[in-house]
């Protein structure tokens, strides 16, 4: 975050130093309006292209393995471990109970139990240790 702030900092800091040696060489008549503005062109031109480059092109997260054996460890059953991947991607217990044609107080008990044996308190920090387990 700090990082973003400082680039658009500098970025703004720029386009104001552009702006200033544009109006300087204007009023002293040794630029044209058409030169300013092909210079704020390339300014942001070349702007674009940095934000390209460093926010759309994130590596592409490498595919890891479900770790199966872990989850045998864990004794997470099948249905405990479907509810995990529900969690994961985001859904309600009401949706997991949707999904898996299950009543939403079964979906809490299993959630319960998936979070004991992860050792989690909350939903997100069981999220967080199943992937540090590679089990999601």
């Amino acid at each position: 975050m700090k990082k973003t702030i400082l680039v658009f900092t500098f970025l703004i800091l720029a386009l104001l130093l552009v702006f200033q040696i544009g109006k300087y060489a204007m009023v002293s008549g040794n630029l044209k309006i058409e030169m300013a503005i092909a210079i704020i062109a390339i300014v942001f031109f070349f702007v674009g292209i940095y934000i390209n480059k460093k926010s759309l092109h994130k590596p592409e997260a490498t595919s890891k393995e479900i770790n199966h054996q872990k989850i045998k460890d864990l004794e997470i059953t099948p249905r405990e471990y479907q509810v995990l991947q529900a969690i994961s991607e985001g859904m309600s217990n009401k949706e997991i109970a949707d999904k898996l044609f299950l009543s939403e107080s079964t979906i809490k008990t299993h959630v319960s139990n998936v979070l004991v044996k992860l050792n989690a308190k909350r939903r997100t920090q069981a999220l967080q240790i199943a992937k540090a387990y590679q089990i999601i």
